[in-house]
């Protein structure tokens, strides 16, 4: 299957590819820190373990591999109610795996509630690609001003975008 081909959302998956890009763009930490926007957070990025108990500054460090399996219970979580949003939808496997990163990056209801969900329900997938731009907030400060401290939160949204555009 080539990237640009588009599939009904029901057929797809997180690919190998976007482990490899979370990891890429969460990192791992062993021992828990604050976020950019001051949530306790732990190995790849995540803010809550399997049973949905938050992270706390005050828990024990975790090994990598343990830090993989939250992060990958995470996501088959997101993954269900993230198709289920999107069932009219039609997704090359690149643009699958950058809407659950989105997912995972910036939560469900804020995806729930986004025009990139209306608009790929419609279709309208390359107008679905110029609405990431919009997500360059983290906390309230624009991320786009590298002096708020969370550029990178911005950068991963232009990566997003680049990866959209190239499959529409």
């Amino acid at each position: 299957m080539s990237n640009k081909t588009k599939i009904s959302v029901v057929l797809l998956a997180a690919s190998a590819a976007f482990f490899t890009s979370l990891i890429g763009y969460e990192g791992y930490s062993s021992k828990p820190y604050k976020d950019s926007v001051g949530v306790a957070t732990i190995g790849i990025g995540s803010t809550q373990y399997e049973n949905g108990q938050r992270v706390k500054m005050t828990d024990k460090p975790i090994t990598k591999e343990r830090a993989i399996e939250i992060s990958k219970a995470h996501v088959s979580k997101d993954e269900v109610a993230f198709r289920n949003s999107i069932k009219n939808a039609r997704l090359s496997q690149a643009e699958y795996d950058l809407y659950l990163d989105f997912v995972y990056n910036f939560g469900q209801a804020n995806w729930n509630n986004s025009s990139m969900r209306t608009l790929l329900n419609q279709g309208r997938n390359r107008e679905a690609c110029d609405k990431l731009l919009l997500w360059r907030n983290a906390g309230g400060r624009d991320c786009r001003i590298r002096s708020n401290n969370c550029y990178g939160v911005y950068a991963r949204q232009l990566d997003r975008y680049s990866k959209c555009v190239a499959v529409n």
